[in-house]
């Protein structure tokens, strides 16, 4: 990549005006393949002899330039600088030497060019444009890197170069764009990504780095119509070969000629201009081509000059590595939002007696999951398990530690084991994890049958209840230690949880900010709730996804320092008249007396249509209980938008769907719970285990 140093060296510029800009290139040796760059002039001003200088910052003592005719050096710079050891880099292949390139120029003599001497009045000198080309090329590729996707570099590419690099441009990128060390398979395929182009009717009098000469009228190119949407690049082919070259090179060369054919299609090489007006440019990212770029100029006007390949060379470079910055940037985002999928529950679960509403948001766009997670679980017994928490930091490896202290909640659930039993545990298992992993929790059990909630915290947030009547208050859980800590017990408190009421579990990234503290956030959230409720009136509670999106209103422009999550619950429990409930001995008399409480039950709800079905499957299930139970069995019916029936013994061995052969007498009470109930299952509890089943209120 050839970099053009400049200084902001002279008395009295400012470095952020274009036409401040001193230029200073490497000391130019006999015989060198391309000469030192003149200083740039100001406007209005005869140029003065050109003179060289080092790569600003580097301390050199200025050298003789030669010119090309061979004489000695005509001016130097102050001798404060030490000698200059900077060796020039070469000019790409495919440019001239800057000696015959010179040749072709007009007004481009040995005195007349030094003096600036010979040239029309009011036209710039050639040191003029090589400074305007260098402040463009410092332009350029700065909007280029300001680009963070994809379109927007091509798009900064695009709009750098037209109207004044080129008056068209046709950019074509590797489809599908290659990620870091991916071996891409299949055929090279080049699709065109974008395309930028100057009306026809617009004066493009500036287009280039100088008013261009005017020639006579030429056939006016027709460059709407250029570019193919996509081309394959067969191996061996013309294009491949230019693409393997790497350097931009004229259209008019004969490779690069055979190659317009293959990239813009059959007939597109008669639609490009002649004469040096068109440059083909690779794209090549760190390991491989990843496209190309083709910049045209009208026939009318001024055509391209070697220099141009150089400054096409470096659009070139910026922009491919910064494609290929884009495309990595692109996955790892990617991989963000498939951990945030991943990690955080897709869809909450919808338990009997309580509805759940959830919200999570990024502390920003580039980090787009953290260590923020909350969670709701089905119990045993309609119950349902709340949980939020908190792991330090907003890395991927908060993420990663987020998911495993969230899959070992989840299994602790399964357990059935209390509130404070289950914050035990996560911090053991933080501990193992790490000596730095810390976090905070909040685990809730919610009861819609008794209408109380148990709740146990690992230095989190309190919750806060909303009741009905639109009273808002922040409830009183002992704060405990983070998870991580070890060595500290847990403490879980039992609160009722009327219905109607809703309960609101949140991270600190909702109540702390830099700019007010987490009490204070706390205070404005009990507030906001409640201002919230006096809408809808007492006797209404608001709509729980309204609600959430109040809350998160609350939020000021500098209020984002951390990820949110937040669940609300709305407790709408169960009714008593909903539920019956009854302790049966274990004995032989017991199938029977649960048929005929069953049957009562059902007369007593209107559901006579089920007593056959609820019948059979009780009995068969109450039978396998007893057989093995030392204590008194339950069974428990409940009314809700299904029929549930759950029995619970003193054995914890979870009883499995097994087919039974013809000789066998038994084995075949769960098969008909599986062919009759809407769905069944069977939970392990710390005292032995739950078996239920659900049925439709409408008789099958």
């Amino acid at each position: 990549m050839t970099e053009y140093p400049i200084s902001f060296e002279r008395p009295g510029a400012d470095p952020a005006d274009a036409r401040g800009a001193v230029l200073h290139t490497p000391t130019q040796l006999p015989d060198a393949p391309m000469a030192a760059l003149p200083a740039q002039a100001r406007a209005g001003e005869t140029p003065s002899t050109p003179s060289t200088a080092t790569p600003c910052g580097k301390g050199k003592e200025p050298a003789s330039s030669a010119d090309t005719t061979g004489q000695g050096p005509e001016h130097s710079q102050p001798s404060a600088v030490e000698p200059d050891t900077h060796r020039p880099r070469p000019v790409p292949e495919s440019a001239p030497d800057r000696a015959d390139a010179e040749q072709d120029r007009p007004q481009s003599g040995g005195p007349e060019r030094r003096k600036g001497q010979g040239l029309a009045p009011g036209q710039p000198t050639p040191m003029r444009r090589d400074g305007d080309r260098l402040r463009f090329v410092g332009a350029a590729t700065r909007r280029i890197a300001r680009g963070i996707d994809l379109d927007e570099i091509v798009m900064g590419l695009c709009r750098a170069t037209v109207p004044t690099f080129s008056d068209a441009i046709l950019v074509y990128l590797r489809d599908p764009l290659p990620v870091g060390d991916e071996r891409p398979t299949g055929p090279l395929l080049l699709r065109l990504r974008r395309t930028d182009r100057i009306p026809a009717e617009r004066d493009t009098e500036s287009a280039g780095f100088s008013p261009a000469l005017q020639p006579e009228p030429a056939e006016l190119t027709e460059l709407d119509s250029l570019g193919a949407e996509l081309c394959e690049v067969r191996p061996g082919s013309a294009l491949a070969e230019v693409l393997r070259g790497v350097r931009p090179v004229f259209t008019d060369a004969p490779a690069a000629h055979a190659a317009l054919p293959e990239l813009l299609g059959e007939g597109g090489e008669t639609l490009v201009p002649g004469g040096q007006r068109s440059i083909l440019a690779p794209l090549r990212g760190r390991r491989r081509v990843i496209g190309a770029a083709l910049f045209l100029r009208r026939p009318e006007r001024l055509a391209f000059e070697a220099d141009d390949l150089l400054v096409a060379a470096q659009l070139a470079t910026h922009s491919a590595l910064g494609i290929d910055k884009a495309v990595l940037y692109g996955r790892e985002a990617y991989i963000a939002d498939e951990l945030q999928r991943t990690m955080l529950p897709e869809h909450l679960p919808r338990p009997t007696g309580v509805r759940l509403a959830s919200r999570y948001l990024p502390a920003a766009e580039t980090a787009r999951v953290g260590g923020d997670w909350y969670d709701a679980i089905p119990l045993p017994g309609s119950r349902v398990a709340l949980v939020v928490g908190d792991v330090m930091g907003h890395s991927m490896t908060s993420a990663a530690i987020m998911g495993q202290l969230r899959t070992t909640a989840q299994t602790l659930a399964g357990l059935d084991l209390p509130p404070q039993e289950v914050l035990h545990h996560l911090d053991e298992q933080a501990q193992r994890l790490g000596t730095d992993r810390m976090a905070t929790c909040l685990y809730a059990v919610y009861d819609p049958v008794s209408h109380r909630i148990t709740i146990a915290n690992a230095g989190h947030p309190p919750p806060v209840l909303l009741h009905l009547g639109g009273r808002a208050e922040v409830l009183r859980v002992p704060p405990g230690a983070p998870i991580g800590v070890g060595g500290v017990d847990f403490e879980a408190v039992e609160l009722d949880a009327p219905a109607g009421a809703t309960l609101l579990l949140y991270t600190d990234g909702l109540v702390e900010s830099r700019l007010r503290d987490v009490w204070t956030g706390i205070e404005q959230l009990r507030e906001k709730l409640a201002a919230t409720a006096q809408l809808t009136g007492p006797d209404h509670p608001p709509p729980l996804e309204a609600l959430c999106d109040e809350v998160l209103d609350m939020l000021g422009p500098g209020d984002r320092d951390d990820d949110i999550a937040l669940l609300a619950a709305r407790f709408d429990g169960i009714a008593p008249s909903d539920v019956a409930y009854w302790f049966l001995e274990p004995e032989d008399a017991a199938p029977g007396r649960a048929r005929r409480l069953a049957r009562r039950a059902l007369s007593r709800w209107g559901l006579e249509d089920l007593s056959d079905s609820v019948e059979l499957l009780v009995s068969e299930v109450v039978t396998n209980a007893v057989r093995y139970a030392s204590r008194p069995v339950t069974l428990r019916l409940l009314r809700t938008d299904v029929l549930r029936c759950e029995v619970g013994d003193d054995v914890p061995q979870l009883p499995r769907l097994r087919q039974a052969r013809a000789t066998d007498e038994g084995g075949r009470g769960l098969y008909l719970v599986n062919r009759l109930a809407r769905r069944w299952g069977a939970t392990r509890l710390s005292t032995g285990k739950v078996v239920w089943f659900e049925l439709s209120k409408t008789a099958p």
